[in-house]
């Protein structure tokens, strides 16, 4: 897998990573434009994970799945990754990752950890039993300004609702959590793997939707499932994905999220599926 050029645009700013020298081991500094509000955007988190793999040069293949643990917020400043590729088999490479970030007695802590597969894809059989819903076209779509003032994450995207924006009003009342927009990076940058995995966590709570609260929220887990080829990522280009959301089950302070992202020709590139916490 191939490292991205370099580029001026803030998601290769925001996960651009250096090697330190020691095995494995890659540094960065976390991208004011892509904060969320008590630390970085999940997603860039995430997404910079992938990059590390990418920029690994013992890496086999592109991204089949990676699934990220959030176990403490992320600082603001410098933070340092870890990727061993554990077991390298003909065609899959499995790895374990950590985050890193100095405590507040400078002594490294662990905030983030992943696994990750990889894999050299081969033409098979394809076949799809989720097929992309039928909406209005991306350009029939108005583009939404920021929903949530002082979010800088928000301001790196193009979206456009379709359906499941944020309540009109906060007053609890329940409704469904289905969420549909268009979205793509702002400004426009061509799809790759770590920006589809960014994408992949571009949602607002589910739990916001279900019933018009407020609730203190985050995600504990993701799992983004790449099933795009570099070739479709190269013919996705810069054009805006569907991206759809929902939940299945609220209940004892936390609550799930399936999502999916098809290109503009109705072909699924990634899944997802992620655990939340929401307070009360």
């Amino acid at each position: 897998m191939s490292t991205s050029t370099p580029s001026s645009h803030p998601f290769d700013q925001a996960v651009a990573l250096v090697a330190t020298g020691a095995p494995h081991t890659f540094q960065g500094l976390v991208s004011q434009d892509y904060w969320n509000m008590v630390g970085p955007y999940g997603g860039i988190t995430a997404a910079t994970l992938v990059q590390a793999i990418a920029q690994h040069p013992q890496c086999l293949g592109d991204p089949v799945s990676i699934t990220v643990n959030y176990a403490a917020a992320v600082g603001a400043g410098r933070f340092e990754i870890e990727a061993n590729p554990v077991r390298t088999n003909r065609s899959t490479q499995h790895w374990l990752l950590t985050v890193k970030q100095a405590g507040e007695d400078g002594a490294p802590q662990v905030v983030t950890t992943a696994t990750a597969v990889t894999a050299v894809r081969r033409p098979t059989w394809s076949g799809s039993d989720t097929a992309m819903p039928q909406v209005t076209p991306a350009a029939q779509v108005p583009r939404v300004p920021p929903i949530m003032g002082g979010v800088q994450w928000l301001e790196r995207y193009e979206m456009r609702f379709v359906q499941g924006t944020l309540p009109q009003q906060w007053d609890g009342a329940e409704a469904e959590s289905l969420t549909r927009l268009w979205v793509r990076d702002n400004p426009p940058r061509p799809l790759d793997f770590a920006s589809l995995a960014a994408l992949s966590d571009v949602f607002f709570p589910r739990v916001w939707l279900r019933r018009a609260h407020r609730t203190p929220a985050g995600t504990v887990s993701i799992t983004v499932y790449f099933h795009a080829s570099r070739e479709d990522l190269a013919v996705a280009g810069t054009a805006p994905l569907l991206a759809q959301a929902r939940g299945q089950e609220f209940r004892n302070g936390f609550c799930d999220q399936a999502a999916q992202l098809w290109s503009e020709s109705g072909q699924m590139l990634a899944s997802s599926h992620q655990i939340v916490y929401f307070k009360e």
